[in-house]
Order: structure tokens, then C-alpha cells, then sequence
């Protein structure tokens, strides 16, 4: 038994996890790092987790204050989605961090942890529920953009909170039925490089129904990305069109080209957000599923790399869990590109607009020698 227990030390990690008989060193420690492992680190799930935790539950709780004040009642519906996407990304967080770090602190044995091998599946149900659901309220949200700018009229007579409500619940309800199917029989959902997170299997045509699922879910993914795009690109246009009509010298004019600009910055930062973050996951899904590389081929590549297929293959399933990480990512960023960089950008310009009109009161107290207490007369009012 000590010579047994020798041996599995000297085995690599990812290879003793995916179940590999390699006998190739691998260095370990905090970063720990090899050719044909990749990054192993802790550190990846633990601040990705608790980042997205602090950002999401800033936005909950900003949400939560804006929509009970009145004067917000317009608003409801996107506060709504904002809401919903943050407990979204949320919930997606922890449900599904803690099990990866579980597995890294388990010396990367998923069996350790998931002794039954239930775990799995309700991993990938988790990873593709929270993945599709936020890439359809993203949608949806671009949608409502659209829509209010270009049909204003349209939009205050028949989105109403109720339709808001009744399409999220439709969003969460297609998610989850969607990444049910494995359970029955229509698709797989399986250990994936290095073997501390659960996927769907792609790339593996042997299991019935896998092809249909693994390439729908990469052609859902890549339809709601080019909506979200293409409402955001018609939103902008017609902001910029309704401000050129606008512009003059005047106060109003002025404050109405400063709002735009800083909607279509935010605009901007959504769509890059959502492109850089799931771009290269989903084109990956598609060019794995066409090559048909699984995650066995993964495993048997980290112990033989000598090979140019092999280093081939095992760029793909670390160039993988890279993807997946920056699909983890927008998690983290959606509260900020929606939400928090938007509230700290105003509170900043209502600061400064308070600190400039607090200095002209202090200088005109200076050119004059009375106090500026007094109250100037309202339009329409005698002095």
C-alpha cells in the first residue's frame, strides 16, 4: 500500500484525474503548471467566485433601491432584467465554484468529491442553464433597448411590467429544459480538461443525441450573441441620429449629447464584453465537434506530447478551459458593463456639477457684500 500510494503521488494530476496511465512529472505549487496540464491554480475559482459575488450583490442591492423609488416606474422593466441577470450570474457562481475548488483542494480527484457521480451532471445541467439563460437576457435587454428608442410610442403602450416578468420566467424555464436533455438521453454531460468542471461532451459522436445537443447549444449561444449585437448597433445608430437632430447651445442640448455619449460608451462595453467572453468558447465548441476531439483525447495527449496531432490536440483542450474561464468572466463583468460603471459615472458628473456650483456660490458671496441667502423669484412669480 505506502509503494501504491508512492506511485499515484508520482503520477501527474491531470492525468490521475481524467484517468490517464501516464507516468509524466509535474511540477506542483501554488501556480502549478505543465506542457500538457496548463494552469492548475486555486487561485482561478476563488477570485473569480468571490468577485463575482461582491459585483453581483452590489448590483441586487442598487437594483433593489431604484425600483421601489417612484419616480422609477419607467424604468421597472429594465431594472427587472438587470436584476434578474445579476441572480442569474449569481446563483450560476455559487452553484458551481465551490465544487471546483472542492476538487482542487481534493488534490484534483473529482472521486473524492463526487464519490456517487451525480455531481457531474448537475455541474454541466448548472453550466449550461446559467450560460444560455445570461446570454438570452442579454438578449432580451438589447431588444428592449431597440425597441424604445426606435418605437417609443410602442413601447410605453404594451411592455409592461407583466411582459417583463412573463419573458424572464419563459427565459429561465427554456434554459432549464434545454439542459435537462442529457438527463433524458439526449446528449452527455462529462469530466473536461484538466478534470475539475463538468461540460458537455464535445466532440464525442458515440453517445446518442450528443451531435444535436453540443452544436445547439453553440448555435444558441452564437444567435443570441449577433441580436444583442445587432440591437445594440440599431440602438446606437438611432441615439446618434436623434441627437444630431438635437444639438444647439442650449442646456438641455448639452446634457442630452453628454447621456448619449454615455450610452453608447456603455453599449460598446457590452458588446465587447460579450464577444471577448464567449466568442472563443463557442467557435471552440463548433471546431472541436467538428474535429470530434473529446476530452479523452485530451487525457491520452498530456502523456504523450512528443507528437505534432498530440500537442495539436492538447493546445485545443488547454485553449478550452481558457474559453470556459472567459465564459466565467462575463459573469463577473455583466453587473459592472450593465449597471456599476453607469451608477459611479453619474455619481461622479453629479458631484462635480454640486463641487462647480458650490465654488460659483462661494465666489459671488465674495463679489457681493450680502449673503446669498436670498431666494431668486420663480418664473411666473412677483418679486
Amino acid at each position: 500500500e505506502p509503494h501504491r500510494h508512492m506511485r499515484d503521488l508520482r503520477e501527474p494530476l491531470c492525468s490521475r484525474m481524467l484517468g490517464s496511465n501516464t507516468s509524466k512529472p509535474l511540477h506542483r505549487g501554488n501556480g502549478t503548471r505543465s506542457s500538457g496540464c496548463g494552469s492548475v491554480s486555486v487561485g482561478f475559482p476563488i477570485t473569480m467566485m468571490v468577485t463575482g459575488m461582491v459585483g453581483n450583490s452590489l448590483a441586487l442591492i442598487l437594483v433593489y433601491i431604484s425600483y421601489r423609488k417612484k419616480e422609477n416606474k419607467r424604468k421597472r422593466s429594465f431594472l427587472l432584467c438587470i436584476g434578474s441577470l445579476a441572480l442569474t450570474d449569481l446563483f450560476g457562481q455559487l452553484l458551481t465554484s465551490p465544487i471546483v475548488i472542492s476538487v482542487y483542494r481534493a488534490d484534483l480527484r473529482w472521486e473524492r468529491v463526487d464519490p456517487s457521480g451525480y455531481l457531474c451532471p448537475f455541474f454541466g445541467v448548472c453550466m449550461t442553464t446559467f450560460g444560455l439563460c445570461a446570454l438570452f437576457m442579454a438578449s432580451a435587454m438589447a431588444t428592449e433597448r431597440a425597441t424604445a428608442i426606435t418605437n417609443p410610442h410602442w413601447y410605453s403602450n404594451h411592455m409592461k411590467t407583466s411582459v417583463t416578468k412573463q419573458t424572464l420566467a419563459l427565459i429561465w424555464g427554456l434554459g432549464l429544459l434545454f439542459a435537462l436533455l442529457p438527463v433524458a438521453g439526449v446528449g452527455k454531460y462529462t469530466r473536461q480538461w484538466p478534470g475539475t468542471w463538468c461540460f458537455i461532451s464535445v466532440g464525442d459522436s458515440q453517445v446518442s443525441g450528443n451531435m444535436f445537443f453540443s452544436v445547439t447549444f453553440a448555435l444558441l449561444g452564437i444567435f443570441s450573441l449577433l441580436v444583442t449585437v445587432s440591437c445594440n448597433v440599431v440602438t446606437i445608430r438611432s441615439l446618434i441620429i436623434r441627437c444630431k437632430s438635437k444639438s444647439g447651445t442650449s442646456q438641455s442640448s448639452k446634457q442630452w449629447e453628454r447621456l448619449t455619449t454615455e450610452t453608447i460608451i456603455q453599449l460598446l462595453g457590452i458588446m465587447c464584453v460579450l464577444l471577448i467572453c464567449w466568442s472563443p468558447l463557442l467557435g471552440l465548441m463548433l471546431r472541436m465537434i467538428y474535429t470530434q476531439i473529446s476530452s479523452h483525447e485530451c487525457s491520452s495527449a498530456a502523456g504523450h506530447s512528443s507528437s505534432t496531432s498530440d500537442r495539436e490536440v492538447q493546445f485545443d483542450c488547454n485553449f478550452f478551459l481558457t474559453a470556459i474561464r472567459l465564459a466565467s468572466l462575463n459573469q463577473i463583468l455583466d453587473p459592472w458593463v450593465y449597471l456599476l460603471f453607469r451608477e459611479i459615472l453619474l455619481r461622479k458628473v453629479c458631484f462635480r456639477q454640486s463641487e462647480c456650483w458650490a465654488q460659483f456660490r462661494l465666489w459671488c458671496g465674495q463679489q457681493t457684500s450680502y449673503p446669498l441667502k436670498y431666494k431668486f423669484p420663480k418664473v411666473g412669480e412677483r418679486k
